[in-house]
């Protein structure tokens, strides 16, 4: 066997050691969720030729084509609560395409809205789905929070649960059962930290011009159409109308109680551990580490200096030295089988 076959299967073993340890160490069993059909609890908000549900009403496919997105919405805004689904995103070819699982209020307060979003960003074929989370308090579309990442795992292959835990004084993003981002509220926040009811949302859509790689690659709907799954969806929280300033309070006390005792209201040490590894691998820009936006951070960043070294003034990944001295050494085999090769003419 060659010595480059055998280094490039070697890197690729431990890759996927690396990848199962990860996904080993993060996984236990799943959250226990209530559960809500979409006649229930949802209504369709675009493309509704495009918005294809089960027979037993649990499940909800969204459609993009070259004519339309398709998207939906919860019926009733909430005040805090826990909000989840089992997504499966589209396969193949998905460049410029975002799947978007958020929640918030810009229909109500256009100028003033809040919003927490999980944001799927499609790729080219063989390339990894990359995703982001954000957050915006009371318009501050300015001072934007987000934090970009890549999976560990491919999500057209199965349905796995996102989740978006909010209260008056903890955010926390959810991929199955592991948390992968905190923001704890502080007082030098003020009305950044989202605290108006909100709705939660999903949708499919083109967005050729940023998605991804900055808008170099397009939406091919020599693919159409993209087919965005989810089911099991879960609404836990207590139904407000955003205009009246007070929220009835035996559900509000109710609420409180049951998100407190539930096992996504708190983080153990284990899943802290691993929210630290998810963060650590897979994180490739965050706010906090943007220094040229934020020369000071913004309060509720917890710098990790360890993790801080890893990222430029911008926020992103620094160049892999590691993946670098890869493929220098690829370079030397590469040329030293040249050399061979040419020695044997």
């Amino acid at each position: 066997m060659d010595t480059f076959h055998s280094l490039s299967r070697k890197a690729s073993f431990i890759s996927l050691l690396l990848s199962l340890h990860l996904l080993c160490a993060i996984h236990s069993a799943a959250f226990n969720v209530e559960t809500v059909t979409f006649n229930k609890g949802f209504s369709h908000l675009f493309g509704e030729g495009n918005t294809i549900r089960s027979a037993d009403d649990k499940t909800v496919q969204l459609h993009l084509n070259q004519y339309t997105g398709s998207g939906f919405k919860s019926s009733d805004l909430y005040n805090y609560g826990f909000f989840s689904a089992k997504i499966k995103l589209p396969a193949e070819y998905t460049a410029g395409i975002v799947v978007a699982f958020y929640m918030t209020n810009g229909d109500v307060f256009r100028k003033t809205h809040d919003e927490l979003d999980f944001e799927f960003l499609g790729n080219i074929r063989g390339k990894r789905w990359r995703f982001q989370t954000n957050m915006y308090g009371n318009g501050s579309t300015s001072r934007g929070r987000e934090e970009r990442y890549y999976l560990w795992f491919d999500p057209s292959k199965e349905f796995h649960r996102y989740s978006i835990l909010w209260t008056t004084n903890i955010i926390l993003f959810y991929i199955d059962d592991v948390p992968i981002r905190e923001i704890v509220r502080k007082d030098e926040m003020g009305a950044d930290f989202p605290s108006k009811p909100m709705g939660l949302y999903a949708t499919i859509w083109d967005a050729s011009d940023w998605a991804t790689s900055g808008g170099k690659y397009k939406v091919n709907y020599k693919y159409a159409p993209f087919v965005a799954q989810f089911t099991d969806l879960a609404l836990h929280g207590c139904p407000a109308d955003p205009l009246q300033e007070v929220v009835n309070s035996d559900c509000a006390a109710r609420e409180d109680g049951q998100l407190a005792s539930d096992d996504y209201a708190s983080i153990t040490p284990k899943q802290r551990n691993a929210m630290k590894r998810f963060r650590g691998k897979y994180m490739y820009y965050s706010y906090c580490y943007d220094t040229i936006r934020y020369p000071v951070p913004p309060s509720e960043c917890v710098v990790d200096l360890a993790i801080r070294q890893r990222f430029k003034d911008t926020g992103r990944l620094k160049f892999d030295e590691k993946h670098h001295r890869h493929f220098k050494k690829r370079g030397e085999v590469m040329n030293a089988r040249n050399n061979r090769n040419q020695e044997n003419v």
